[in-house]
């Protein structure tokens, strides 16, 4: 299958908080949705919960990540399979985040590729 995305995905052992932002069906929720993160990149975030979110539904993430800093951006949910253990995997775009953030990201995807590189 041929990659579509212009961002190296990196995995990434940390776990991600969301809280609902959009109006869904005229009611303003603020739910916390906590969900273990599969995969990083600069475009997006994929991860994994129980918890069954809506495509196109828009969210506040919060993320830890290895230098125990806090990346916060907006992500919209842009695909959901659901799993035969019961767990949805999702994929989703970031559609707000501040430059010190992104490059946060970048310095964790160069930090990786060197480890790996190193493995081999």
């Amino acid at each position: 299958m041929e990659e579509k995305r212009k961002d190296r995905r990196l995995d990434l052992d940390v776990t991600l908080e969301l809280s609902r932002i959009d109006d869904a069906d005229g009611i303003t929720t603020i739910k916390l949705v906590h969900v273990d993160v599969l995969d990083l990149s600069r475009g997006g975030i994929g991860f994994k919960t129980k918890q069954e979110l809506n495509v196109g539904s828009f969210y506040d993430t919060k993320l830890q990540i290895w230098t125990k800093d806090i990346i916060e951006a907006i992500v919209k949910i842009v695909r959901r399979n659901k799993d035969e253990d019961g767990y949805y995997h999702y994929g989703a775009t970031f559609v707000g985040m501040i430059d010190k953030d992104a490059l946060k990201i970048d310095v964790y995807r160069m930090f990786y590729e060197n480890e790996e590189s190193k493995n081999k």
